[in-house]
């Protein structure tokens, strides 16, 4: 039994999300001057952007790996890589990383990965 290639199809989506998230987090301001609703909107973005990421990971991984381990694993790339994008801000003019949009964004890896689990998981178990 040989090894199967892997999925372009599979792979390059949160590969690319990953490179978006970067370029919008390399901008010096995001902000459309609306105040309250403009912070509210961009903290829903990270959110939605973070449980994207980790549905694209599990749908990848799982080609290689079983249900719990994909799922696990797809939270854990999704909100370590939102580590990552924060820091990355603290280097860029007119941005600041936070650890509560760390949160906000492991909030929705772990939203997604919650129902993936009882989805998917929950059933084998």
């Amino acid at each position: 039994m040989g090894m199967r290639p892997l999925r372009l199809d599979l792979w390059l989506p949160p590969l690319l999300l990953m490179g978006v998230i970067f370029v919008v987090s390399a901008q010096p301001s995001l902000s459309s001057g609306l105040g309250l609703v403009d912070h509210i909107g961009r903290k829903l973005i990270h959110f939605g952007e973070y449980a994207l990421l980790c549905f694209l990971w599990w749908r990848a991984l799982r080609s290689v790996t079983n249900e719990r381990r994909a799922v696990l694993l797809a939270f854990v790339l999704a909100s370590g890589y939102a580590i990552t994008d924060e820091f990355h801000q603290t280097f860029v003019d007119g941005r600041h990383g936070t650890p509560v949009d760390w949160l906000i964004d492991s909030a929705g890896a772990a939203v997604v990965a919650l129902q993936l689990w009882r989805a998917r998981v929950g059933l084998a178990a």
